[in-house]
């Protein structure tokens, strides 16, 4: 999908890796209105933290609940619009992908929050002249990794660094978007603007040593959030509506299969994984944007749970 530049650019979702064993029936979860949601996370216990790039504000949805409360209210700690989230556990973090709307409020940034309690842990700007924070992921020691779509690259943040670096810079990133992990050295990177999957070779300090484009089992359009469910396999949004699982296949895994599970989503931007339930959010966020949707209702915004088959991964 597309936001104009009067609403950011370009903005869609994330990474990680979700998994449990759900105790609790897989329902629809109701997020309000005019919350435009851009990304969505989860935890072990079946807990769905949502991104909304509408409010500026990020969400929390406790196991089984029916409705989506506020958790980390607009314009805390200089949060500003929202687009990706991402929960580690083990480090006891929220990752939020915060980004500068027209150059007003504070500037683009990954903020870091306790994931309990929502308060802030840490800011890191991510510099440049038009930078967009969109997607995160998390590496095996903790590094967390974010795509910027407006300038073509992923910035890197290792545990205990005071400042974001250059991970990836490639014009074959123009549009970056989702990412997930495939393994430990293996990053998989979408563009929403170009429809391709590239996938980032780190070398032992955590950068891009190659950036290939890979070969498609099929035309993807807008694609969007990913989150790994096991090695080399992940689900995969397309802002056309379409939710997918994409697995590797071929001489050294080197063409993209996807599988779409369900489509007919208005404007989905994002989707994690609960054991074998995927959570996929609607953005809707032509409603925000083109002069054809501006004065219409686009509805309530909810999350949707699709089950899919065995073979989820952990968070």
């Amino acid at each position: 999908m597309r936001i104009s530049l009067a609403l950011l650019g370009t903005a869609l979702i994330g990474a990680g890796l979700c998994s449990v064993t759900t105790a609790f029936a897989a329902t629809e979860v109701a997020l309000g209105d005019k919350v435009f949601p851009e990304s969505i996370t989860s935890l072990k216990d079946g807990t769905l933290i949502i991104g909304s790039l509408g409010k500026g504000l990020v969400m929390r949805a406790k196991p089984g609940a029916a409705q989506a409360e506020v958790f980390i209210p607009a314009g805390s700690n200089g949060l500003n619009a929202v687009l990706g989230v991402l929960a580690d556990e083990k480090s006891n973090t929220l990752w939020v992908c915060s980004s500068s709307r027209d150059g007003k409020g504070e500037p683009t940034a990954l903020k870091a929050f306790d994931l309990k309690a929502g308060t802030l842990k840490g800011s890191y700007p991510f510099g440049g002249e038009t930078p967009l924070c969109n997607d995160i992921a998390i590496g095996a020691d903790g590094t967390a990794y974010a795509t910027d779509t407006r300038m073509a690259r992923v910035m890197m943040l290792k545990p205990g660094a005071k400042q974001l670096e250059e991970a990836a810079k490639n014009p074959l990133l123009e549009g970056a978007d989702g990412l997930a992990f495939g393994n430990k050295v293996t990053l998989y990177v979408n563009s929403v603007t170009k429809g391709k999957l590239l996938r980032l070779e780190l070398g032992p300090e955590g950068k891009a040593g190659r950036v290939t484009e890979m070969p498609l089992s099929k035309k993807i359009e807008r694609p969007d959030g990913m989150r790994a469910i096991g090695p080399n396999r992940f689900l995969m949004i397309e802002g056309i509506g379409k939710l997918d699982i994409v697995t590797f296949e071929g001489l050294e895994l080197n063409t993209a299969v996807f599988e779409t599970i369900k489509e007919g989503f208005d404007g989905p931007t994002a989707v994690t994984a609960v054991g074998n339930t995927a959570y996929v959010i609607e953005g809707k966020l032509n409603y925000m944007n083109d002069p054809a949707f501006k004065d219409k209702d686009p509805g309530p915004f909810k999350v949707t749970p699709v089950a899919f088959g065995k073979g989820a991964g952990k968070k």
